[in-house]
Formats: C-alpha cells, sequence, structure tokens
C-alpha cells in the first residue's frame, strides 16, 4: 500500500484523493491545501496537515501529487523531489518551457517517478487514435485541426485564475494546453509557429481569452491548428486528423460536467478514387465513460512500484508542450511589439509634387 499525500485540496485534489484510494493499491494519509482551509470530511479519513512540509518531512509518505494553483506546481515539485518523493503534479508544469528544465535537473539523476498530468492523452477516443496512427494503417498525418473552448462568467474575475501572477496565462494554459499535447501525441513536434493571442472580453490583463494558433512540422510538412477560447458560450470539443487514406473525427469529450457532449470518435476505413472524393464506410464509436483519471493514476502507481516507464506525461512531453506554449506566447508578443513600434513611429513628412 503506498502512502500518499495530496498538496492542494480543490476540485483535482479530491479527484486524485478518490482514484488513488479506488485503486486499493494506495492510502491517501495527509492532505493540504495552501490557499483554502480544507474540510476534514471531504478529506475521507486522511489527516489534514497544516503545511506544505509537514507533507514533505513525513518520511512514510512516499508520492505526493500536486494540485494547487499554477503558480506552485514549479517549485512544489522541485521541494517534494528534494524530499525523494514520487511526484504526480497537475498541468501546467510551470509558466514556461524554462520552468520545466528547472524540475528537469532537480529530477536528474534520481529513482523518483515524476509525472504529469495531461489526463487527455488517457481517453478512449485518443487510445484509439493513437493506436490507429501507430499502425500506419491509414499512413502519415497530414494535418490536424483541434478546437477547445468552454464559456466562463463574472465570477471567473474573483478566482485565482484570472490573476497571471498565479496562473501564468489565460485559456491556453488552462485548456488549450491539453490539445496541444494532443497534436504531439498524435503527430510529435513543430518547429514552426504562428499565432494570435487575445483578451477581446473579458480584457484581464495576461489573462488571454482567445489564442488562435497554427504550427508545422518543416521537416515532415505536418500542420496543425488550434482555436483555444473562453468566448465558446456553447462548450466544445473537436480534433480533426487527416492521414493519406482515411481521417478521424473526435467531437466532444466525456467529462463529468457532461458540458463537452458525447465522447464520439468517427473514423473513415476507405476512400473513394477521386475526384469524387466520398467515403465509402465510417465507423463510430462512443466512450461512455471517463475512466481517464483512473487510467492515470494506475500509470503513476505502476511506475512507482514495478519501475514502469512513463509513456504519458513525463517530464520530455511536459517540455515539448511548454515550448510550444513559449512560441504561441512569445509569437504574439513580437507581433505586439511590432505594432507598438509602428503606431509609436514618426508620421512621414508629406512632400507635394515638385
Amino acid at each position: 500500500m503506498i502512502r500518499c499525500g495530496v498538496i492542494g485540496f480543490g476540485k483535482m485534489g479530491r479527484l486524485r484523493h478518490h482514484c488513488l484510494e479506488a485503486t486499493g493499491r494506495a492510502r491517501v494519509v495527509a492532505v493540504h491545501d495552501p490557499h483554502a482551509e480544507v474540510d476534514a470530511n471531504a478529506a475521507a479519513g486522511a489527516e489534514v496537515r497544516t503545511s506544505v512540509d509537514a507533507i514533505l518531512d513525513d518520511p512514510t509518505i512516499a508520492a505526493v501529487c500536486i494540485a494547487t494553483v499554477n503558480g506552485l506546481n514549479r517549485d512544489l515539485t522541485i521541494r517534494a523531489l528534494a524530499a525523494g518523493k514520487h511526484v504526480l503534479c497537475e498541468k501546467p508544469p510551470a509558466f514556461n518551457a524554462a520552468g520545466v528544465m528547472d524540475v528537469m535537473a532537480a529530477h536528474a539523476g534520481s529513482d523518483r517517478v515524476l509525472m504529469y498530468g495531461f489526463n487527455h492523452r488517457q481517453h478512449g477516443a485518443a487510445l484509439a487514435m493513437k493506436r490507429l496512427v501507430d499502425s500506419g494503417e491509414y499512413g502519415r498525418i497530414l494535418w490536424m485541426r483541434g478546437r477547445y473552448g468552454k464559456s466562463v462568467d463574472a465570477d471567473y474575475l474573483s478566482t485565482w485564475r484570472a490573476d497571471p501572477s498565479l496562473s501564468g496565462g489565460g485559456i491556453l494554459l488552462d485548456q488549450g494546453i491539453h490539445m496541444l499535447d494532443l497534436f504531439l501525441y498524435l503527430g510529435g513536434g513543430f518547429d514552426e509557429v504562428h499565432a494570435l493571442v487575445s483578451s477581446l472580453y473579458w480584457e484581464i490583463p495576461g489573462i488571454e481569452d482567445n489564442v488562435f494558433a497554427i504550427m508545422r512540422n518543416k521537416d515532415s510538412g505536418l500542420s496543425a491548428s488550434l482555436h483555444s477560447t473562453m468566448t465558446q458560450w456553447r462548450h466544445l470539443f473537436s480534433l480533426e486528423v487527416f492521414l493519406e487514406r482515411g481521417y478521424m473525427v473526435l467531437n466532444g469529450l466525456k467529462t463529468s460536467s457532461n458540458t463537452y457532449g458525447q465522447e464520439k470518435l468517427v473514423v473513415a476505413k476507405n476512400r473513394s478514387v477521386a475526384p469524387a472524393a466520398t467515403w465509402e464506410e465510417e465507423e463510430t464509436h462512443i466512450y461512455d465513460t471517463d475512466i481517464s483519471w483512473d487510467r492515470e493514476v494506475t500509470h503513476f502507481l505502476d511506475a512507482i512500484e514495478h519501475g514502469a516507464r512513463i509513456l504519458n506525461g513525463s517530464s520530455q512531453h511536459a517540455l515539448e508542450v511548454m515550448r510550444l506554449v513559449d512560441q504561441i506566447y512569445d509569437n504574439e508578443r513580437h507581433h505586439a511589439a511590432v505594432r507598438y513600434k509602428d503606431l509609436n513611429a514618426p508620421t512621414p513628412a508629406i512632400q507635394g509634387k515638385s
């Protein structure tokens, strides 16, 4: 029985607590939240500790789940590793790729397990898509398109997510990071990125509400486009993957709130002879149950108990996705600087005809 602590006991911390206990292989013995008082009833038998140190300094605790505000993830992960704990940390791993590299440096040479929570890879539809891509049956991926959007209300303004010092950014770090990770999971890396980042509706400095990004792998030619938004008044998840000899379209995502609708994957098996370009046969798969969180926790425990390699959510995966995040933000900052320069440039003198 692996003794665990949970640091951060909001929605995600409570979810991790439940999933760990449900495996029958782990026991959550201590919880602490740096920003809120923990309800002893919600702790479900775990001891409510008064500080992070009270968990990290406990030699009987082998593993910790970090589920705090984004701004604490990097430092708490480094501290937990230094204390000799196995770590499962929620996304984002840090505010930028440099922060992830700091964690990787702290982890170098350690035999402790380090894993990040990118649970979208563990959804039934995503796993099926990955198997199809890896099989090579439909050839290489030509392009991908991802849309991930939700609606927030004015209450959002009073949460930590609206404070860039705690969140690190807006919808890109909240949801868009998952779609970027799925792009990397299915298609590999990108080295060319163009993006538009804006806050058109909520107008919170440092908190974007929309991101439009396009990216390309220069060697393979694979291109992908992302729209990540918090002004999608009707929640939406859509991932399209088109290959040489077929396609996969995932609409909806099974979640506890059911706000993204049914998780429905359509796979085209055969393409007709061009120029008709109709699809002769399709398969439709419905995933009615979300066990992505359970799969993720099982993966974490397998790595601790059996030395299994982290196939999804490794620090390298975290670094790759944060490099994309950096490129998106940096791309927008570059264009903003150019626009500012143009706006403040002196107006050329108007000369009349001689």
